[in-house]
């Protein structure tokens, strides 16, 4: 599972929060198009710019508590 951290919001501030932690759903078609699918606070997933985000890796303990708190 890969996590991303917003890095800016610029253009859609409505919709994301700088420094805040999304989880990435990988679709390779739309990492062809410069865009990247993350889950927002509502469970819902939605594509956006890549360059909004970069990459995190997380222990794998608390990439596991993460995923038992969104299947709550």
């Amino acid at each position: 599972m890969t996590w991303l951290v917003c890095v800016t919001n610029t253009g859609y501030e409505i919709d994301l929060e700088p420094r805040k932690l999304y989880e990435r759903v990988f679709d390779e078609d739309d990492k062809q198009k410069g865009l990247v699918r993350i889950i927002d606070d509502s469970g819902e997933d939605y594509l956006f710019p890549v360059a909004l985000f970069a990459a995190i890796d997380l222990p794998q303990a608390l990439d596991a508590l993460l995923h038992q708190q969104q299947a709550a």
